[in-house]
């Protein structure tokens, strides 16, 4: 059996798409469709169900891509293992949340950088959860880290850390306030309090009076501005109050120049997921980069 059509197979079966297999493969869709065909000609047996939208593998397809898959990608292990011996320099392509990536991913990934003998090349690049998964999905990236689990098998995620956010002020906005006042009318009390978000849906507002206060935000934001780090900035210079995560503005809580405005017993999280093309981890400098994230987010909070 042909190993180019059993790596389009497992292709197509992992992205649930010709179109997206074509994409990730560099071939044409006429062309990863033909091969498909002569696979389940020379099966006898056909091996995905056409829908209107993708394919979904049948039963015969779900077996073989259960044997042929680990095969496949123990090879292509063995052929970067083969590349890493002779270019020692390899390029990792990361792509996530630009405060998050910028504060905690790239920190640490630029280690790699520096290592003798099998040094890793970064490049990184911003956007949200849909884009940098779509991205991913599209082979664009190597890495994603994204606060959405991605469906279907063509990603695999692994849980990479929490992330804890906290309702902060100026402790000028804190006195006129009080966290007594929070504790005895709740939500209410901040009606009239001014915003700061990132967007005008308020979606971190918005998550933190559903986990807190059981409510929805009643004002809308005072100042929009599409970065954390500018959030972060504004309020602390006094345009209101916002929700921030507590490792973005932990040190201006050690100084002083933001306080919390309430500390619920249970915090509301929110979960990162570092995300891979499935298989694709038998890539040495994508396993070691992902190992790597894996090992330091331990000590992330």
């Amino acid at each position: 059996m042909d190993l180019a059509l059993l790596r389009t197979f497992v292709t197509v079966h992992r992205a649930g798409s010709f179109t997206r297999a074509a994409a990730l493969l560099g071939l044409s869709q006429p062309a990863v469709t033909s091969q498909i065909r002569t696979l389940e000609r020379q099966l006898g047996r056909p091996l995905f169900l056409r829908q209107a939208r993708g394919v979904t593998p049948t039963t015969i397809g779900d077996e073989l891509a259960h044997k042929a898959a680990p095969h496949l990608d123990a090879l292509v292990e063995i052929a970067e293992t083969g590349l890493d011996e002779e270019f020692s320099l390899r390029t990792l392509h990361l792509a996530g949340p630009p405060e998050f990536t910028a504060e905690r991913a790239l920190p640490s990934l630029t280690e790699l950088t520096r290592r003798d003998g099998q040094a890793i090349a970064l490049r990184a690049s911003f956007g949200n959860a849909d884009e940098v998964l779509e991205g991913l999905a599209a082979g664009h990236h190597d890495l994603a880290i994204a606060t959405a689990r991605p469906r279907g098998s063509l990603l695999t995620a692994t849980p990479l850390c929490d992330e804890e956010h906290v309702l902060v002020a100026t402790p000028r906005w804190a006195s006129r306030i009080s966290t007594a006042k929070i504790r005895r009318k709740g939500a209410h009390a901040l009606d009239r309090v001014p915003l700061v978000e990132v967007h005008e849906s308020l979606p971190f507002v918005t998550r933190y009076w559903a986990s807190v206060f059981d409510s929805r935000p009643a004002a809308s934001g005072t100042v929009i501005v599409p970065d954390l780090r500018a959030v972060l900035a504004c309020t602390a210079s006094g345009a209101g109050i916002a929700v921030l995560p507590r490792y973005l503005c932990v040190s201006a809580l050690e100084r002083g120049r933001l306080v919390p405005l309430l500390e619920p017993a249970v915090p509301p999280l929110r979960t990162y997921f570092l995300s891979v093309r499935t298989g694709t981890l038998a890539m040495p400098h994508i396993a070691r980069a992902h190992e790597h994230l894996l090992r330091a987010a331990v000590g992330w909070s």
